[in-house]
């Protein structure tokens, strides 16, 4: 490919040069193209400038920078070149300012290759030169490129500023680029510049070093927004809810009003703990906001995962403008809730709204038909999602087929469907398909499936424990022993049950075995008593839901104590009747507490959500949204 200038070269016309004309005409003639240029007339201005260039004439820089604007909102690329070979006619140089518009023109074309030629031509270069470069790059994710053309620009003598570390910051994929960019702007003194501080905080937030993130943010007092949106967004995708919730605290008593951006991190963090009254309260800053399509589609998500979907529906129905993401989150979040019919009925919906699905929508389509047993329809979706959407299926949708097919009884075609998957399955296929073997009873396929998620996952402590429970449950006691030897071996612990619920915007937390709750005596007393009640109404324990080598009394014990029965009782003591009990599980809920918290709805006459890792259960007089099919 030909550089730029001799790109110019090969299209440049034969011309005579007009020297008899007038310096008067020719300033007529220069001001009847400035005008036009500022007007933003970019046909006639063109003609204008063929007439220029016919008479070796140019304007002044300033007019080019408004003609090449002009171009850009028009998205004029033929024009742009058209004026870059004006420029650079019959042997013209440009001034660096121009240059630098032009820069930045091919980098708004994404015409990456005319940049560089355009850059490497330039007799000199100033800190603008270098900074639209390495920007470009960024943006492009062509990290290392500019990376590289940042030690460049400091071999050539020029000085970066705080546009140039902000863009290079955001090419880092490695803490050891970071770390050493924060040392050149410490060296530089732009350590304090709320978007260099921004742009740190992002990066460190990006590669999970949260704590460092906040070292940089409490280096000094911020007085600007930028800095507090970042810390606050960091925290959040980090799955660091509690810091991030403390942080927008902190933010409010400096007297900051919350912005869009804020916003969206604070729903984010609510969303991450299930902490619904908190949301709710992060609801009333978004009124003013009002059709604001980000942070309605966040709050849709924020409901639809704290379990309550009415208040989900209600913001949904009230959006004036829709895109992919609040149709695939509203699917999404009505099956996870036990909604499927409801979410496929929207699913189409949406179709006939016009709002092409995607990738995640048919995750959410797929992942309904999984959640209610609806085998027919999950196929007729799967077969058809790249001939009707043009959607290859991914591992999530296998994942969701994989799991329709085993809990339907066919894990053969479950296996089948896993062998032919474009992707190679990963530990959550496996584990998906290891689930399914558990509900049917296939124990050899289950070890074998277990076996698979070991080895690309070596520290599920989740599939050591089951894998052991199978060999247990076959009386294979010597296989449970060296299951349980390598864990002790490589440090793996099983993960302990923990539940947690908001009471008065507060969070406590119940894990099984912990007495560390300052009303646990309480607690376990009403607890007692609830399992006591439920015995009489015909509740019996099920033993076969923990480990089979205890004993039975000790089996029984140790079910009673299971962290969602500890905070259904805490919930039971503190709400008042009319509120629904709100509880946040880390563990997949067991089917006997399944089967407890059916009875406690009906006995008790209380709405009782629960929401683990695969779903949420919204009990209520006696039933499960989920119709016992989990």
């Amino acid at each position: 490919m030909k550089s730029v200038t001799s790109k110019i070269k090969l299209f440049r016309p034969v011309l005579t040069l007009r020297c008899s004309y007038s310096s008067t005409d020719q300033t007529l003639l220069l001001n009847e193209f400035t005008r036009l240029c500022y007007q933003r007339d970019l046909p006639k201005a063109m003609k204008a400038m063929d007439s220029l260039q016919s008479h070796g004439l140019w304007a002044d820089s300033a007019t080019y920078s408004e003609l090449i604007k002009c171009c850009l909102s028009h998205r004029a690329v033929h024009e742009g070149n058209l004026i870059c070979r004006h420029l650079y006619f019959n042997g013209h140089q440009p001034m660096m300012f121009l240059v630098n518009v032009l820069i930045n023109m091919y980098v708004k074309f994404n015409l990456l290759y005319d940049v560089h030629q355009l850059f490497d031509q330039m007799p000199q270069r100033n800190v603008i030169s270098w900074t639209t470069m390495i920007s470009a790059y960024s943006k492009c994710k062509l990290h290392q490129k500019a990376l590289e053309l940042l030690v460049l620009m400091l071999r050539d003598g020029v000085r970066p500023n705080v546009y140039t570390y902000s863009s290079v910051l955001r090419a880092c994929n490695g803490l050891s680029d970071v770390r050493m960019l924060h040392c050149g702007i410490i060296k530089e003194g732009l350590e304090s510049d709320v978007y260099v501080r921004s742009a740190l905080i992002d990066v460190f937030a990006k590669l999970g070093e949260p704590g460092d993130a906040l070292s940089v943010f409490d280096e000094m007092v911020t007085g600007d927004a930028i800095v507090w949106n970042s810390i606050i967004g960091g925290f959040a995708q980090n799955s660091r809810s509690d810091v991030a919730l403390e942080l927008f605290k902190r933010m409010k008593r400096a007297g900051f009003i919350a912005e869009q951006a804020t916003l969206t991190s604070v729903l984010r963090a609510c969303t991450g703990l299930a902490l619904l009254e908190l949301g709710m309260q992060a609801h009333v800053h978004i009124v003013k906001y009002d059709q604001d399509l980000i942070l309605n589609n966040a709050l849709v998500d924020m409901y639809c995962k704290c379990g309550s979907l009415d208040d989900a529906r209600r913001v949904f129905n009230q959006m004036k403008e829709r895109d992919v993401i609040t149709w695939s989150t509203m699917i999404s979040g009505l099956a996870q809730n036990g909604y499927s019919q409801e979410a496929l009925k929207l699913f189409e919906c949406m179709k006939s709204s016009a709002t092409k699905p995607n990738y995640i929508t048919i995750v959410g389509v797929l992942f309904a038909c999984s959640h209610a047993g609806l085998l027919e329809d999950g196929w007729y979706y799967f077969r058809s999602m790249k001939k009707l959407y043009g959607i290859n299926p991914g591992r999530e949708h296998y994942g969701c087929m994989i799991d329709l097919l085993g809990k339907a009884g066919k894990l053969d075609d479950a296996v089948k469907l896993l062998n032919e998957m474009e992707c190679e399955p990963d530990a959550v296929t496996w584990r998906t398909l290891l689930g399914a073997c558990r509900v049917q009873g296939n124990m050899v396929l289950a070890e074998y499936a277990a076996k698979k998620v070991i080895a690309l996952d070596p520290e599920d402590a989740g599939t050591y424990t089951v894998l052991s429970n199978i060999y247990a449950n076959s009386q294979k006691w010597n296989s449970v022993e060296k299951i349980r030897t390598r864990m002790r071996d490589r440090g793996i612990k099983k993960e302990p049950g923990c539940s947690w619920i908001e009471v008065n915007k507060q969070i406590h937390a119940f894990i099984i075995g912990d007495e560390s709750h300052p009303q646990i005596v309480e607690v376990r007393k009403k607890l007692n008593q609830l399992i006591h009640r439920l015995i009489g109404i015909g509740y019996v324990p099920e033993t076969n839901f923990v480990l089979q080598d205890l004993e039975g009394e000790q089996m029984e014990d140790s079910l009673r104590h299971h962290s969602e029965k500890l905070a259904l009782a805490f919930g039971l003591m503190t709400l008042p009747s009319e509120k629904v009990i709100r509880i946040r599980k880390n563990l997949r809920i067991c089917g006997d507490c399944h089967v407890f918290c059916k009875l406690a709805s009906k006995l008790e006459n209380r709405s009782i959500v629960i929401r683990d890792p695969i779903r949420y259960h919204h009990f209520q007089d006696g039933k499960c949204s989920c119709g016992d099919y989990w």
